[in-house]
């Protein structure tokens, strides 16, 4: 495993991701909490655009638990469908939807604790939707972060809450609130897992990746 980075090194590389993005925003098209958490809970082992096409018709019908109880198992299934597990996703949906209706007055609660006690919603998606919806600091540890964070050296660790410690330590608090978005959507457009774009990288020379590409 890389060594962690200095902080001068990170400041740098986060100073770069600022110039280059001053406002990186979620790929996952939402309305309000309600449906931001969906939409994050819809997208385990999913891409945000096929969530994205997923959730277009259901979102233009349904953006409160309550409505989505209306719409019932039936109507939500044949709107995810083309989404992995979708039967499975289907059930928390609507399982957590009245969750929301019945202890939260069909309000999405800001506390991590509150989040992670929702069917599906794991603590990655806690993390997105307090980073997202509330502005928190929250760091959600997704696939391209975990190997950014560990090809890079920002926040190497053998562990998603490994390498959430690590970015939440070790990276400037001026970056806090943004290097969950810097972070991966450089690791889905640049630091790809299979062909991974270093010639072209705004990072290169400060990385310590080993195995960069000519």
């Amino acid at each position: 495993m890389v060594k962690q980075l200095d902080y001068h090194t990170i400041y740098q590389i986060f100073d770069r991701f600022r110039d280059a993005e001053p406002e990186p925003e979620g790929e996952l098209h939402h309305s309000n909490a309600y449906t931001l958490v969906v939409a994050v809970a819809l997208s385990a082992q999913a891409t945000d655009a096929g969530v994205n096409k997923a959730t277009k018709s259901l979102f233009a019908a349904v953006d409160t638990p309550q409505q989505m109880l209306d719409l019932g198992l039936e109507g939500l299934t044949e709107h995810i469908k083309s989404i992995g597990l979708f039967r499975q996703k289907a059930k928390n949906v609507m399982k957590l939807s009245q969750i929301l209706v019945d202890e939260y007055g069909g309000e999405v609660p800001s506390s991590r604790a509150a989040l992670q006690s929702l069917p599906g919603v794991g603590r990655k998606t806690a993390n997105v939707v307090l980073n997202m919806w509330w502005n928190y600091p929250a760091q959600a540890v997704d696939t391209h972060i975990f190997r950014l964070g560990n090809r890079s050296g920002i926040a190497p660790g053998k562990t998603v809450d490994a390498v959430e410690r690590a970015i939440e330590d070790n990276i400037p608090a001026e970056f806090q609130q943004h290097a969950h978005h810097w972070m991966i959507l450089h690791g889905r457009y640049h630091c790809k897992a299979r062909k991974p774009q270093c010639p072209t990288c705004i990072i290169r020379d400060l990385c310590q990746f080993e195995d960069k590409t000519q």
